[in-house]
């Protein structure tokens, strides 16, 4: 059973700038039922792209946060046997400790498939999991179900999910997986779109702040040997910090001066980096 919502087109969310090519991406592959396989670089709005998905379809969202040590089975099912030893040594539980069915909890992927409603799963981060998990996890997607083996069932899914993938491209991906997937490469915005971003968290913002925080954000972005670059994210909070601050004008930004650089800059190396870069910039 289909919502409304999972019947409907993505043009957008609240709070999310779409592109043309873009849109036209994750409709196509809702409507041949094909996972959206996302890279780009962290903060171009990767993940975020399935919430303005789940927003403006009215679909609920389950989130795979994938990790390097995760095994498959980790993200269909659990079989809690901790819980079945204790209830058959205290004697204490409603449960029925001879229904082994009763210990099955699911798993991310497995909350999906037993949904009553088409619902999206965003598997996020897949680069961080090995080949195996990959191409493993992308058979149980196309035939839509999987084995438990200690109730010796197969789960079908009640509906197929809207499967957005992400990668930060830290890895190649098999070429298996890249095969069964449609693909969408995310670029960082750039300054008009990241103005139109900004407008769209901050639709009152000053002319001014938004043009001189935007240039100061891409010339930082550019500093030498910076590891993490600050993202979109970074500037919104940023420009919050900037505008919280009754003693901040918007003239020390055309000076050269760049307050909060903590904001921007997570990593101790890349923060003295800035320091030194800003500093020459003031020169």
């Amino acid at each position: 059973m289909e919502t409304e919502g999972s019947k409907g087109k993505f043009t957008g969310a609240s709070k999310y700038v779409l592109d043309e090519e873009l849109a036209e991406i994750v409709n196509i592959s809702m409507a041949l039922e094909m996972p959206l396989l996302l890279k780009g670089e962290p903060g171009t709005g990767k993940t975020m792209l399935a919430h303005a998905i789940a927003e403006a379809l009215n679909m609920k969202l389950i989130v795979l946060n994938v990790k390097s040590s995760m095994k498959l089975v980790d993200a269909l099912y659990q079989y809690d046997t901790l819980t079945r030893l204790n209830d058959s040594r205290f004697g204490d539980s409603e449960r029925d400790v001879s229904n082994i069915e009763d210990y099955i909890r699911m798993g991310k992927i497995g909350q999906a498939f037993v949904a009553e409603q088409r619902e999206i799963l965003l598997i996020d981060e897949i680069d961080k999991a090995d080949s195996d998990f990959q191409d493993d996890m992308l058979d149980v997607l196309d035939q839509m179900e999987f084995d438990i083996i200690e109730i010796d069932r197969t789960m079908g899914a009640k509906n197929r999910p809207v499967i957005i993938i992400t990668s930060n491209a830290k890895k190649d991906l098999s070429d298996p997986f890249l095969g069964r997937c449609n693909f969408h490469h995310i670029a960082f915005p750039e300054p008009d779109m990241m103005r139109t971003i900004i407008q769209v968290h901050f639709p009152d913002i000053n002319r001014d702040l938004l043009d001189h925080t935007v240039k100061a954000f891409y010339r930082m972005r550019d500093f030498k040997i910076i590891e993490k670059k600050p993202a979109t994210r970074e500037l919104i909070n940023w420009i919050r910090a900037l505008k919280a601050d009754p003693d901040f004008k918007v003239k020390d930004l055309v000076k050269g001066d760049v307050p909060y650089l903590g904001v921007l800059f997570k990593k101790s190396p890349d923060y003295v980096i800035a320091q030194n870069s800003v500093s020459r910039m003031r020169l």
